[in-house]
């Protein structure tokens, strides 16, 4: 018999959703954005105690504050190159606390000992490393060395190796306790692909109707993609990162590589799709009539942008997956290559139709051809009338 502690637990989670569900929406958004960030929450308050136990309990070092802290902000709430991010906190905490207790043993404290404490660290610092954390690490680090913890019984090197426990710790943390590296960058993409969806779909109703609200539309949404792009970058970054370092997501390497690769050709058909909206506007105030074969492939382009959203969300295995989507941009490219634009069509058509077939030619690349691959599927097709 089927044991029924389950369908019980089921139901449980059912109604818990559906209370949830109840709450005022403010509430909703601020609960779902407390469990998205429960992982890094364990993260921090684990490496935070461990250091602490390393230092206290295990080297012995009397109340190692750098320890924790180090680990806290080495892990922070970001996956974007975490492992650099604890270099360089490590590094401007040794700094600053190497230069504060040194000076600081040798000036005494004030508000001109403070201020040279804090500009010697960040020359330091600025010397020893080019990014942006280091020098602000080791400013901080200095200041707290010459006002909260001046030099007493515990010398700078026990501080500084305070902090490269809390570092180490914080990394530990990170590759043994990991965020899944493909969540964040599958949904920043399929964001991205269902907003060119409405985009496409909204270009081809406004050059239908010659609703210039339509295309206005398009084209701002369109522009306001560029943040989802960017943090696409960003996370693809954290993701490769933690692929690299975690063993639990060694075997995720392939699957960030195919998720990286996406990025470039992605953001150049938001680009062509951008140009195309301007290109549809354009039309609208000159009053031409786009050729109609041409505007309801514009619309279709909704329909590919729609199946790689969905190859990007199915899980390895699934359908669709990368060859179900390429079978449907050749059928577009296919269409493309037949639609009768040339000379006697108006600039604002051709540049249209470029920009169809650039796209196309893009998303073929999110789909995993090569891109030589990709341009070889939009050549035209040879009609029996023309000549080899």
């Amino acid at each position: 018999m089927t044991p029924k502690p389950r369908a019980s637990s089921d139901s449980a989670a059912s109604r818990l959703r559906r209370r949830h569900n109840a709450l005022p929406q403010v509430i909703q958004s601020r609960t779902r954005r407390l469990w998205s960030s429960k992982l890094p929450i364990v993260q921090c308050a684990l490496a935070a105690a461990i250091a602490w136990f390393i230092a206290n309990d295990v080297v012995g070092h009397v109340s190692p504050f750098f320890a924790p802290i180090a680990a806290v902000i080495s892990l922070g709430l970001s996956l974007n190159q975490r492992l650099r991010r604890s270099l360089e906190l490590v590094g401007g905490v040794t700094v600053g606390i190497g230069v504060g207790d040194l000076l600081i043993s040798a000036i005494g404290t004030g508000p001109w000992q403070l201020g040279l404490v804090v500009a010697i660290a960040m020359a330091v610092a600025v010397l020893a490393d080019r990014g942006p954390l280091v020098p602000m690490q080791a400013a901080s680090s200095a200041v707290l060395v010459a006002t909260l913890l001046p030099p007493g019984s515990t010398g700078g090197w026990t501080r500084m190796l305070d902090a490269l426990i809390g570092g180490l710790v914080g990394v530990l943390i990170a590759a043994l306790i990991p965020n899944n590296p493909a969540r964040r960058p599958r949904k920043d993409a399929a964001k991205i692909l269902d907003t060119m969806r409405r985009v496409a779909a909204s270009i081809a109703a406004g050059l239908t109707d010659g609703d210039r609200s339509n295309l206005d539309w398009a084209l701002e949404t369109a522009r306001s993609t560029q943040p989802d792009l960017d943090q696409l970058t960003s996370d693809l970054a954290g993701g490769m990162e933690i692929a690299k370092v975690s063993p639990v997501f060694w075997s995720a390497r392939p699957r960030m590589e195919r998720l990286d690769a996406i990025a470039d050709p992605l953001d150049n058909a938001v680009r062509n799709v951008r140009v195309m909206a301007r290109r549809a506007i354009a039309s609208n105030q000159e009053e031409e009539k786009v050729d109609p074969a041409l505007v309801i492939e514009v619309g279709k382009l909704a329909d590919c942008f729609k199946v790689l959203r969905d190859v990007v969300l199915a899980d390895p295995g699934e359908h669709p997956d990368q060859a179900d989507a390429a079978r449907v941009l050749r059928s577009a490219a296919r269409r493309a290559n037949q639609l009768d634009i040339g000379d006697g069509n108006s600039l604002n058509e051709l540049v249209i139709y470029a920009q169809l077939r650039s796209t196309i030619v893009d998303l073929l690349q999110v789909a995993g051809l090569k891109r030589t691959s990709a341009i070889a599927v939009l050549r035209p097709e040879r009609r029996p009338d023309q000549p080899r």
